[in-house]
């Protein structure tokens, strides 16, 4: 019992001062102008600072004051956060029709693949020809690009225990350090595009970035222009209706972890076992789904309220960022300094290659807010994505909004955090790079001819 008392205390410890790195780097960011035109995180913020005060950086110079167990605990907590994040993903949603899926984000879903599945290409690519024979990485380093950029933070520490498995315990913070280059190079290069294509001409709505609002670029609503966060849907009196809708999360990812253990007692007498290491939050994903469907079906989704299930998407993806950049132990990343640096030019050159010169070519009108959507999420998270539209596309008179949300649908299952993001390590190690090369190269193909048949692709629209 006294055990169990103490490590509640350090969950309540942790959790305080993860709460007062968050309110300081919102305030960093309410103040300093550096960082609202970074537009970065507040979290994102906090977690820079965490790892500052940390023993990787004033331990090593100063003074400690966030000590290393604690650091150890807090590199705990993305693994499971990434859980509720992607288990909220379904939740509260009227999914649609597979036709109008189909309509209405079909040219996003097959330039969202070419630039997902690209990442891997491209990585792995540079894995064989230079990083593994001249650094001695693993074949499957090359995973850490769309690990990192397309699927985040989150999809980073969750995969951790895969990359134990796979005896590369360092590729979870190598991808996590990932994930916090695609944040930066999110909103830096980003905003530079959104800077270029608006004065060649190439937005349909905005002229200039600068016609962002005040509160926009310092975070802060004032009261006239505040709306409603969430819905009640169900009385207080018989139950808080926030602790309702977390409870159908616990149950989504309840549902994830059975279908996990059922999966892997079903594998275990395979060779290779792949699902020996399988993360939880995909199949979390599809719990979530599962009882989005099922409410559809029995009435029950008329009680679940989809901003609710935002408020807990975010609050878990905030505290998530926050202990993931905090925690990233940069002695690893001092080890793999030069191939993973490589690999990062590589990618970023890959998703600012596609957003240029392959977007214009395969998205319909609107290409350019399409494809700086497809960018933001490509590089950092769906946020990011929409955040740079809402730049290009104040008030989303485009369909570039509507056509995102639909591709997501059908992406974020696979890529991006899904089930190839979670598989493409695991089948490497097991199969080998070839056979899975050309699967990811064929996919791409398949991509690019339905975009063809269905007359997606064009001249440029420049």
């Amino acid at each position: 019992m006294e055990i169990t008392g103490i490590q509640f205390d350090n969950l309540m410890i942790d959790i305080c001062w993860l709460s007062l790195l968050l309110l300081i780097g919102k305030y960093l960011r309410a103040k300093l102008v550096v960082l609202q035109k970074l537009f970065l995180p507040a979290s994102v913020i906090a977690g820079f600072l965490g790892l500052l005060l940390g023993p990787y950086v004033c331990g090593k110079h100063l003074f400690i004051i966030i000590p290393q167990s604690m650091m150890n605990s807090w590199a705990l907590y993305p693994g499971r956060l990434i859980n509720i994040v992607f288990a909220c993903l379904f939740l509260g949603f009227s999914v649609p029709s597979v036709k109008t899926i189909w309509r209405e984000g079909g040219p996003q879903l097959c330039y969202g693949w070419l630039v997902g599945m690209g990442q891997y290409m491209v990585g792995i690519g540079i894995s064989v020809i230079l990083l593994t024979p001249v650094f001695g990485v693993p074949r499957f380093f090359g995973c850490l690009l769309e690990i990192g950029f397309s699927g985040g933070h989150g999809t980073a520490a969750g995969m951790a225990e895969a990359f134990n498995q796979l005896g590369f315990s360092a590729g979870s913070d190598l991808g996590l350090m990932s994930a916090t280059v695609g944040v930066v190079s999110a909103v830096v290069f980003g905003m530079a595009m959104i800077n270029l294509a608006a004065r060649r001409g190439y937005t349909k709505v905005i002229k200039s970035p600068k016609q962002l609002s005040s509160e926009e670029i310092r975070g802060l609503i004032p009261p006239e222009k505040r709306r409603h966060g969430a819905l009640i849907t169900i009385s207080p009196d018989a139950l808080e209706p926030f602790a309702f809708h977390a409870a159908f999360v616990g149950v989504a990812i309840l549902i994830g972890w059975y279908m996990l253990q059922g999966i892997k007692s079903l594998s275990a007498n395979m060779e290779p076992d792949l699902f020996k290491s399988f993360p939880l939050f995909p199949l979390a994903m599809l719990g979530g789904l599962f009882i989005q469907i099922f409410a559809g079906k029995t009435g029950l989704s008329k009680y679940l309220d989809r901003k609710t299930f935002d408020r807990i998407l975010g609050l878990a993806l905030d505290f998530l960022v926050i202990s993931a950049i905090a925690s990233i132990k940069l002695d690893v990343f001092l080890a793999f300094f030069w191939p993973f640096s490589i690999l990062m030019v590589v990618g970023l050159v890959w998703v600012l290659f596609a957003t240029w010169f392959i977007a214009p070519r395969m998205l319909p009108d609107a290409w350019f807010e399409r494809g700086i959507t497809e960018y933001g999420m490509q590089t950092g998270v769906t946020a990011l994505g929409l955040l740079l539209l809402r730049v290009a596309d104040p008030h989303f008179r485009t369909p570039a909004a509507k056509s995102f949300g639909f591709k997501q649908i059908l992406y974020e299952p696979m890529l991006g955090g899904g089930f190839i993001t979670a598989a493409a390590p695991i089948i490497i190690y097991n199969f080998g790079v070839t056979i899975s090369y050309l699967v990811g190269l064929a996919s791409i193909v398949v991509a690019l001819v339905v975009a063809f048949f269905n007359g997606w692709l064009h001249a440029s629209k420049k």
